[in-house]
């Protein structure tokens, strides 16, 4: 048995036999494209594998050594990559700029960052192992942009409709493009240092020629606008980096954005940091513990049980125990086929995170029904489960050696478990009114109870639902 087949071997203990057998597939057959900069979300679908199984055995690959993974910081306005690591450590600056769409950017997790997936060069080696023997056209699409733009099979006709010139120029290199100028907003654009100059084509045609020096060096350079007329136009492009470079001269058209318009969904670094396989495996491993990253809407579960204290002295301590772990782990296999992760313990109460609130709900509704199944077949009412559920905006920190979660949205789901009683489950309105948060009501004949409630430690009174 290969190096290689052995790693497969181990991979299908770990995770889902059908993802794995699906990712040595992939890295038998796949083209080199295919391996490269990955997205997962397209490989669950196009080998339909559940999503959540196939994040969940490219982490296991990942930490085997079969795929490396990569956190891209996106631009959202373009999809290009502003920044790449091998840790969301290494993304730690309070804004990115984005040279292309003249913007700069405080980043954000939900769908500033994504995750993705590269074959490691000791499995299968590719061509994106060495993004300067890249062609310009595939540059762009395996480095370049994110996994979320949506490019066409035939991109190269595509960028036809918009680039006047294309060239490599290695390092140390001049090279000059003579072109005619339309009477179009048009840019001289390099993908490898993100270097931009816009030209503002105004006036009356001329015949006189015009000029523009573009130097390329290691420095991400700002974008800079300059004002010409229609007519003849000669570019001087100096390479001064240690690597080749890859200038073209785009037309700012519809052609343009209608290609990086078309968007697709892709694995962000919230829904990863969600996600119980990659807490389970990477721990600490994820922020520098000076990092504060911000997400703008995260789901946060918490519970507690009632009466615990009471349990340990009516069935004994040994048997409380026992029970209570037996809870435990019913929570955490429900809230991680939820999609959730389990962030912390603390006591007999759970604080756990949802991307979405549906999931968090329904999460919420199969804990309850759970416990009452353990009631029956027990005979007593011992578990009460007390559900608190709550979505906003929060900061990802690392706390206490592990990756946690801080902020105003954090403290009032916590305070939302704490108004419920037994069996009741006690949301706010940014959770029942949630589309897929609703149509499970629906689906369940529930029917959620508006009240307005005094929060401890928070000033105003909020709207918060019961729901029996």
């Amino acid at each position: 048995m290969s190096e290689t087949e052995a790693l497969f071997d181990v991979l299908r203990h770990a995770a889902d036999p059908k993802a794995a057998d699906a990712i040595e597939r992939l890295v038998a057959d796949g083209s080199d494209r295919s391996l490269c900069r990955l997205n997962v979300l397209d490989f669950a679908r196009a080998n339909q594998v559940d999503e959540e199984r196939a994040i969940a055995a490219f982490l296991h690959a990942a930490r085997l050594g079969i795929f490396d993974m990569s956190w891209n910081m996106l631009c959202p306005g373009c999809g290009g990559v502003l920044e790449a690591g091998a840790t969301l450590k290494s993304l730690n600056h309070n804004e990115y700029e984005c040279a292309l769409c003249a913007a700069g950017y405080e980043p954000t997790l939900d769908e500033m960052v994504e995750v993705v997936f590269t074959v490691s060069p000791r499995v299968r080696k590719i061509a994106g192992h060495d993004p300067d023997s890249l062609s310009f056209i595939e540059y762009g699409r395996q480095f370049f942009w994110g996994t979320g733009i949506d490019l066409p099979d035939n991109l190269e006709e595509r960028f036809d409709e918009f680039t006047i010139e294309a060239l490599e120029l290695p390092p140390g290199e001049k090279a000059l493009v003579s072109i005619q100028l339309p009477a179009e907003f048009t840019m001289v654009f390099d993908p490898v240092t993100h270097t931009t100059h816009f030209i503002d084509v105004k006036g009356d045609p001329t015949k006189e020629r015009q000029t523009l020096n573009v130097v390329f060096d290691s420095a991400k350079a700002k974008s800079g606008t300059v004002e010409m007329r229609p007519g003849p136009l000669r570019i001087t492009l100096e390479n001064r980096t240690g690597r080749r470079v890859l200038p073209g001269v785009w037309l700012a058209n519809d052609a343009l954005h209608q290609m990086l318009g078309k968007r697709k969904p892709f694995l962000t670094a919230k829904r990863l940091l969600t996600n119980q396989t990659f807490r389970d495996i990477y721990r600490t491993d994820t922020m520098d513990v000076d990092q504060r990253l911000k997400i703008t809407s995260l789901t946060f579960l918490f519970t507690d049980l009632k009466g615990s204290t009471q349990l340990y002295e009516r069935v004994g301590d040994l048997v409380a125990y026992d029970l209570v772990r037996h809870h435990f782990r019913v929570l955490n296999e429900i809230v991680s086929s939820e999609a959730g992760a389990v962030v912390k313990t603390i006591g007999d109460a759970v604080m756990a995170t949802f991307q979405s609130p549906g999931h968090a709900l329904s999460a919420a509704l199969r804990m309850r029904d759970a416990m009452q199944k353990i009631n029956a077949e027990r005979g007593s009412e011992d578990l009460l489960l007390k559900i608190g559920i709550h979505e906003g905006p929060c900061l990802a920190v690392t706390l206490n050696d592990r990756q946690d979660y801080f902020g105003h949205t954090v403290n009032t789901a916590a305070r939302v478990q704490s108004l419920a009683s037994s069996r009741a489950i006690f949301a706010t309105s940014s959770i029942v009114e949630d589309a897929q948060s609703s149509k499970i009501l629906q689906s369940s004949g529930l029917h959620p109870v508006q009240q307005r409630a005094a929060l401890r430690g928070i000033a105003d009174e909020m709207l918060v639902y019961e729901i029996p």
